[in-house]
């Protein structure tokens, strides 16, 4: 029987490979991309030479009609001490390079006119328009006077600051009237605060609490006619100010004040301060001691060594008197020598 089957021999796989190989060219067509075709080829569009329309660029630098000099803080600035050195330089300027027309001074940048003083009061008693009655008053008290009054802004240690005034007229864009909450050493002379805030946004104050202030804008008040205040990028350094307290008193002699400093320390505190607490009664507190005491002392551990000098050089204007110590976070004053020492010893 086997030799009846036919012998068939195994072809060698060398072979079987050039078989597959002819096989695949001959069923190939002429043209096999190996990938696949668009549909459609795109077609270019014509280059148009002309420029796009650029936007109209920004004007720089800014213009301000702004009558008063910009200042980092209004309220807590003393134009009356000139500084004695710069702890950067002047040529920085807080508006930033070429934002503004005015030229920064270290501490200022002072306007370029001098202002209409008439024409201005004509200006803000437009806009203010008729005064208030007593109702519309009540009403916006009412509306505007409790905690949880959302136009309201803070005042801190800084005063009323530059930015500030940008923070006020975008409350009075949608509100009629904006909460001031007043807290730190500008607290210690309150008619000061409202001085500048009237003066430099043009509001009137039509409520004042101890330290809750409420700013109205006026019944012609129109926010897209509003003044171009530029916004100041950083906080200028402090300058350097000559020395606030001096080795020997005014009027003492070298052991007279090292007595008084003692005695000072040895006494019991006036008063104890917080930190960024209303100190609006501190000064007729201290006027009311220097009537019997000839030193005084004030009690800031938790105020922090800033704000203590600060409060030293407030107190030395307002009361009036003399500082003499700042230790330990610890203010000593001097009531001075009265007229009638002086004129004793004349």
């Amino acid at each position: 029987m086997l030799k009846l089957l036919p012998w068939r021999r195994q072809s060698s796989p060398l072979k079987c490979q050039a078989i597959l190989v002819i096989s695949r060219f001959l069923t190939q067509d002429a043209y096999d991309p190996p990938f696949s075709l668009l549909s459609e080829p795109k077609k270019t569009q014509p280059r148009n030479n002309d420029p796009k329309p650029k936007k109209a660029p920004t004007q720089r630098p800014l213009k301000s009609d702004l009558p008063f000099d910009f200042i980092y803080s209004y309220s807590e600035f003393n134009h009356s001490v000139e500084p004695i050195g710069f702890r950067e330089s002047p040529k920085f300027s807080p508006f930033g390079p070429g934002r503004l027309d005015r030229k920064w001074t270290g501490t200022a940048a002072p306007a370029r006119k001098v202002p209409d003083l008439d024409k201005l009061a004509k200006e803000r008693s437009r806009v203010l328009g008729d005064p208030l009655t007593e109702d519309e008053v009540s009403q916006l008290v009412e509306r505007y006077r409790h905690n949880d009054c959302s136009r309201q802004i803070n005042l801190g240690k800084g005063g009323v600051t530059h930015n500030m005034l940008l923070d006020i007229h975008n409350h009075w864009k949608r509100a009629e009237a904006v909460r001031i909450k007043c807290l730190g050493v500008p607290t210690l002379d309150m008619d000061n605060v409202c001085f500048h805030l009237e003066g430099k946004s043009g509001g009137k104050i039509i409520y004042r609490h101890i330290n809750v202030l409420l700013l109205y804008r006026g019944r012609n008040y129109d926010h897209k006619n509003r003044p171009v205040i530029p916004i100041m990028l950083w906080k200028p350094y402090a300058p350097i100010y000559p020395k606030l307290v001096k080795n020997v008193a005014e009027g003492l002699t070298f052991e007279e004040t090292k007595e008084l400093r003692n005695q000072g320390l040895n006494s019991h505190p006036l008063m104890i301060l917080t930190r960024n607490g209303v100190y609006v009664n501190v000064v007729d507190r201290v006027r009311e001691a220097f009537e019997t005491e000839e030193v005084v002392r004030l009690d800031c551990t938790h105020v922090g060594t800033s704000d203590c000098k600060k409060i030293g050089v407030k107190l030395r204007d307002l009361v009036p008197c003399v500082p003499i110590l700042f230790k330990d976070e610890q203010i000593i004053l001097w009531r001075g020598k009265s007229d009638s020492n002086k004129t004793s010893e004349n």
